[in-house]
């Protein structure tokens, strides 16, 4: 049979770019179809503008700080288009980077809606491609609750295109993606609360580090309600009025829903193949990325898989190796390091604690919480917290914490030594770069605590 292509990738987010040019490279004729920008959601709507926004709102903070070593900045102001017109021209320069390294591929680039239409075919403006491999890489979209009053709030994807910045907000949401733009927001000087209708948010990661990070949120001005959920919301003047489940009420300028996203299945035509999907809705997928239907895979988020970026990218090398070029990859999935960009920054790799203490028999535990150096001459309260988990029978190291500046920079280097399996003992016999919050990690000699498997 004669294909049009040997594969076609719908969806040119991190996953699906990253498929198709290395399937070109290994000599395959690829297409991919992208209906609204090149880089997908990290790019345009995600990781990239969100690490510009948190740099930005970093440097008010920054700038008080530097008063304690004697630099004075008066009429300080903030303007929001500055920020926001700076970053859009940033991504649409990404944008191109991304079809210059797709071309350069010679991977053909198609703009439209593409959806399958039966099995091996691809329809987009109205014609049908006949291909030998289809990869759906579409992403996921922002998801907001069925409640009265939704078409007044904004997602996670108009937030960087704002004509103005209100002076009130609030957050709803629980994840990541709700930390860090009640960080962002509250940074930038919007008065900001948060909202959360369970006990604690990032559910997820280790309750320790939770905790802490919600006192020091609080303590740089973010109003967090947990056990708060909004039952409607209601256009009032200039801004809205959210109705609590409890009767109580908000007034704000803005409304920003981070309560998580779904698969962005709609209009991809999947009733015209055999492709199921989880019990959550997402596209199932075995360790090969195939899907159910014979020659149509799929990655990254739509598979509901850890939703990260750098894991889209080796979840399409992966594919693309062993589809044309013969090789046995997988992808290893245990102990990949994370962060979230609230302020405090936070970074993590391994496990948490309660995932440790129900793994091994016997755990260590190591913590230091402490003031920041460069914060020692101001009057910024704020503590950095650093800790390890030590499986106590083979001394490896199973987990590393940190909460603090430039979490992220700090843990990619500790995730190597825990990939590599290294010991407590390890780290100790590192020595440390003096003075720094880093070298924390390998002085940490009394044990906080151990815990014993229940």
């Amino acid at each position: 049979m004669d294909f049009d292509y040997d594969l076609f990738v719908i969806g040119a987010g991190s996953g699906g770019v990253r498929a198709a040019r290395m399937a070109a490279g290994f000599g395959a004729r690829v297409a991919i179809a992208e209906e609204r920008y090149l880089g997908g959601t990290c790019v345009n709507v995600g990781c990239v503008p969100k690490k510009l926004f948190s740099y930005a709102a970093h440097v008010a903070g920054d700038i008080r700080n530097a008063r304690s070593f004697g630099f004075t900045a008066d009429n300080l102001r903030f303007d929001w288009p500055t920020l926001r017109d700076n970053k859009t021209r940033e991504i649409e320069r990404l944008n191109g980077v991304y079809g210059n390294i797709l071309s350069g591929a010679n991977v053909e680039i198609i703009r439209g809606h593409a959806a399958l239409g039966g099995p091996q075919q691809v329809v987009i403006n109205q014609q049908t491609f006949r291909c030998k491999h289809i990869l759906l890489a579409v992403g996921g979209w922002p998801f907001i609750p069925e409640i009265p009053g939704r078409e007044h709030a904004i997602s996670s994807n108009e937030i960087f295109y704002l004509d103005k910045l209100p002076e009130t907000a609030v957050v709803v949401g629980g994840g990541y993606i709700a930390c860090e733009f009640a960080s962002i927001l509250n940074g930038l000087g919007v008065k900001t609360t948060q909202l959360y209708r369970r006990q604690l948010f990032l559910r997820g990661f280790d309750e320790e580090v939770r905790q802490i990070l919600a006192e020091e949120m609080q303590r740089e001005g973010v109003d967090i309600r947990f056990e708060s959920n909004v039952s409607r919301i209601d256009s009032e003047g200039d801004g809205y009025r959210l109705t609590l489940d409890d009767g109580s009420t908000i007034e704000t300028g803005l409304v920003l829903y981070a309560t998580g996203r779904k698969p962005l299945l709609e209009g991809l035509g999947l009733d015209t193949v055999n492709v199921a999907l989880d019990d959550k809705g997402f596209i199932a997928v075995n360790d090969k990325f195939e899907t159910s239907e014979p020659g149509i895979y799929a990655l990254g988020d739509v598979t509901g898989g850890i939703e990260l970026t750098p894991v889209a990218l080796a979840e399409g090398m992966t594919l693309a190796a062993n589809l044309y070029n013969g090789e046995q990859r997988s992808v290893d999935y245990s102990n990949i390091a994370t962060a979230i960009f609230s302020h405090p920054n936070v970074a993590t790799v391994g496990l948490s604690e309660e995932e440790a203490l129900s793994r091994y028999s016997k755990i260590k535990v190591f913590t230091s919480r402490f003031r920041h150096l460069k914060h020692t001459l101001g009057d910024h309260q704020g503590k950095v917290f650093l800790k390890l988990l030590v499986d106590a029978q083979s001394d490896r190291v199973v987990g590393a914490h940190m909460l603090g500046d430039e979490a992220a920079e700090v843990i990619q280097g500790i995730a190597i030594a825990i990939k590599m399996g290294a010991t407590k003992a390890d780290f100790d016999a590192t020595i440390g770069i003096h003075p720094s919050v880093a070298e924390e990690f390998v002085t940490m000699r009394s044990v906080t605590r151990e815990r014993v498997e229940a």
